[in-house]
C-alpha cells in the first residue's frame, strides 16, 4: 500500500492509463505543438466515428431520438476522442468506458421497447468536472489525500442530467485547490491545449476545456467562482456560460472551502456553439432542480425572454462595452477582439456605446480578500493532509499570515459587496437615463491575455469581479491572436506594478493564433437574453459553430485564424 504521497498519485495515475483499452493507446506521440488533427491520423477513429464527434450536440440528440444513432455507437466514439484527448493532453482524472458503454446499451434497449427516447438528452456522452460525483468513482479534485475516497452518493446534477439520458465516461482534470486560471496538480501534472502544448487550457475547469476543445466532448461540464468556466472556455476557442447563483443546481459537489456563502461558486456548460449551452440548460431546467436543491431558484426556461431580445436583432440591442477595466490593459489581441465585436455589431445596425467600469479595483480586491478570508485554512489542510506540496501556480494566493477574519469582520464583508452590488446597478440605471434605452448587455474581455503560457496566468479580476457582481456572463470566441497586427505597444504607461507585469509578459511571436474571446455580461438570473445575446454575436463574426471539419475528418481552422 502506498505510504508517500509520490507513490499515491503514481497509483492514481497507472489506474488512469489502466483504463484506457490497449487498441485505443497511441503507440507514437506526435511531436507537433498542436493536437487537433491528431485523430483523423491516428486510424483509432472510424470515418463514422469522426463524423459522430465533429457533430454538434443539438444535431447528435436528434439523430439519437429518431433512431438514426444508437447511443453506444456514439459513446463508443467520444470514448476513444477521450482516450486520445487524456494521452495527448493529460486531462482526466478519471476514465469508465466500460461503465458509459453499458448506460449506452441501456439507453438503446429502453429506445428499442418505447420508440421514444428516455429525455432531451438521451445518449448524449457529456464529461464532467472531477468536482462532480458518480456513484463508485473518486472525486479527488487535485488533491492527493483524497485519492482513495469512493463516492456513495452523486451530485444532484449528475442524477437529473442521467434522468434527461446523458451518458458519462469521463471526470476531467483540475488544479490543486481549484482557485487558479491554470490546471495544474501534483496528481497527474499540467493538463495542456490542444492547440499549442506552450499555452495554457485554462482553470479551474482546464480539463474540461481541453476535452471539448479536442472534442472528447461536446458538452462539458464545469464550475466558476473567479472565472473557471469562462476562462478554459475562452483559451479553448469555446462558448461557455457562468449562470447565476441559484439557477442550476450544485448540491452534493465537492469543493473547496465549503461552506462559504459569500461568493458562490456555479455550474455550466462550455461547448463548440451556443445551441449547445442552450440544449444542456433547458434540459436541466425541464427536470425542476428547484424540487432537488433549495438553493435553486424555481425559474424555468423563459422563451420570452429570448424571444425578446430576438425582437431587437435587426439592429435593436443596446449595448455597452470596455476595453480595459482600469487595472490591467488586455494585451492587443484582446482589445483588437473588443473592437472587432463592437465594429460588427455597429455595422449591423446595434447602438454599441462606451460603459465606464465603476470600481473595478475594489472588487477585484474585496473578491479576493474573500478568498483569503479564513486565513487559507482550508485549502492548506487538504494540501498538507498528504504532504504534497502546493503547486507553483497557487503559493502567491495563499497568505496564511494574513489571518482568519471574525464574524463581525465577515458581516461587513457582506455589506460591503451587497453595496457594491447595488451601486453597480444605479450606474447600470444611470446608463439607461442617459441614453434613453435598455441596455441588454456589456461587451468586455474575460481575461487579459490570449490563451496564456503556462505559469502566466497573473489577473483574474475580468472574470471574479462579476463573479462578485453574480452578473450572467457568457463566452463568445473571436478570433486568433495574429503576429502581424497584434503587435507590442511601446507607449502604454503602467497602470500598477500588476499592469507592467502583464504588460511585459507579451510576446507577438509566442501568442500567434492563441484564442480571442469577449465576455457578454447581462444582468443577474438573465441566462436567456445574455444567451440569445451570444449567440447572435458569434453568428455575426461567422463563429456559430467554432470548428469546421475536412472532407478527411480532420479539424480545419476557424476563418480568421492567422496561418
Amino acid at each position: 500500500m502506498a505510504s508517500t504521497w509520490e507513490e499515491k498519485a503514481a497509483e492514481k495515475r497507472a489506474r488512469i492509463n489502466d483504463s484506457i483499452p490497449q487498441k485505443w493507446r497511441i503507440q507514437k506521440l506526435p511531436s507537433d505543438d498542436s493536437v487537433l488533427d491528431f485523430p483523423a491520423k491516428s486510424g483509432i477513429l472510424s470515418s463514422e466515428e469522426l463524423s459522430i464527434t465533429q457533430s454538434s450536440a443539438t444535431d447528435l440528440v436528434k439523430k439519437l431520438a429518431n433512431g438514426e444513432l444508437k447511443s453506444v455507437d456514439v459513446t463508443v466514439a467520444f470514448c476513444k476522442r477521450a482516450a486520445l484527448a487524456h494521452q495527448l493532453l493529460n486531462c482526466c482524472l478519471e476514465f469508465f468506458p466500460e461503465l458509459a458503454i453499458a448506460q449506452a446499451k441501456e439507453l438503446d434497449a429502453y429506445f428499442e421497447v418505447h420508440k421514444k427516447p428516455v429525455g432531451p438528452l438521451h445518449g448524449l456522452p457529456i464529461s464532467l468536472k472531477d468536482q462532480l460525483r458518480v456513484k463508485g468513482l473518486e472525486t479527488s479534485m487535485g488533491y492527493v489525500a483524497w485519492l482513495g475516497k469512493y463516492d456513495t452518493t452523486e451530485s444532484t446534477l449528475v442524477t437529473l442530467l442521467r434522468r434527461a439520458g446523458a451518458v458519462f465516461y469521463t471526470k476531467t482534470s483540475v488544479p490543486q485547490t481549484l482557485m487558479v486560471c491554470e490546471t495544474v496538480n501534483n496528481i497527474i501534472g499540467r493538463t495542456i491545449n490542444p492547440r499549442n502544448k506552450n499555452w495554457s487550457c485554462g482553470g479551474s475547469s482546464g480539463g474540461e476545456g481541453a476535452m471539448i476543445g479536442f472534442r472528447g466532448g461536446l458538452i462539458g461540464v464545469g464550475t466558476d467562482i473567479g472565472g473557471s468556466i469562462r476562462v478554459p472556455s475562452a483559451f479553448n476557442f469555446l462558448y461557455g456560460i457562468r449562470p447565476s447563483h441559484g439557477r442550476l443546481p450544485y448540491a452534493k459537489m465537492a469543493n473547496s472551502m465549503e461552506g462559504q456563502e459569500t461568493v458562490h461558486s456555479v455550474v455550466g456548460p462550455m461547448a463548440h456553439s451556443a445551441a449547445d449551452l442552450k440544449l444542456f440548460l433547458t434540459s436541466v431546467l425541464r427536470e425542476e432542480p428547484w424540487k432537488y436543491d433549495p438553493k435553486v431558484v424555481p425559474l424555468p426556461w423563459r422563451e420570452s425572454e429570448e424571444d425578446d431580445i430576438k425582437s431587437k436583432l435587426s439592429g435593436g440591442l443596446t449595448l455597452g462595452y470596455y476595453s480595459c477595466d482600469g487595472v490591467v490593459l488586455p494585451h492587443p489581441p484582446i482589445t483588437r477582439g473588443i473592437e472587432m465585436v463592437v465594429s460588427t455589431l455597429k455595422k449591423h445596425g446595434h447602438h454599441v456605446l462606451p460603459w465606464l467600469p465603476y470600481k473595478h479595483d475594489f472588487g477585484h480586491d474585496l473578491i479576493g480578500d474573500i478568498y483569503a478570508s479564513d486565513g487559507s485554512t482550508d485549502v492548506l489542510n487538504s494540501i498538507n493532509a498528504s504532504g504534497e506540496p502546493a503547486i507553483p501556480n497557487i503559493k502567491d494566493l495563499l497568505n496564511p499570515d494574513k489571518g482568519k477574519i471574525d464574524m463581525n469582520q465577515l458581516w461587513d464583508v457582506h455589506l460591503k459587496k451587497w453595496n457594491y452590488q447595488s451601486e453597480y446597478l444605479d450606474k447600470w440605471r444611470e446608463f439607461e437615463e442617459t441614453h434613453g434605452k435598455e441596455m441588454d448587455a456589456i461587451i468586455a474581455p474575460i481575461t487579459a491575455t490570449a490563451a496564456i503560457r503556462h505559469n502566466q496566468f497573473r489577473y483574474y479580476g475580468y472574470a471574479s469581479v462579476i463573479n462578485l457582481l453574480d452578473f450572467t456572463s457568457v463566452v463568445v470566441p473571436v478570433t486568433f491572436a495574429d503576429k502581424s497586427v497584434d503587435v507590442k505597444r511601446s507607449d502604454h504607461r503602467q497602470l500598477n506594478d500588476l499592469d507592467a507585469t502583464v504588460q511585459a509578459e507579451y510576446d507577438a511571436e509566442a501568442y500567434h493564433g492563441a484564442p480571442v474571446a469577449v465576455q457578454v455580461i447581462g444582468r443577474r438570473l438573465s441566462e436567456e437574453r445574455t444567451l440569445a445575446i451570444a449567440e447572435e454575436i458569434g453568428r455575426l463574426l461567422g463563429n456559430a459553430e467554432t470548428l469546421s471539419v475536412g472532407d478527411d475528418g480532420a479539424v480545419l481552422t476557424a476563418e480568421h485564424e492567422p496561418k
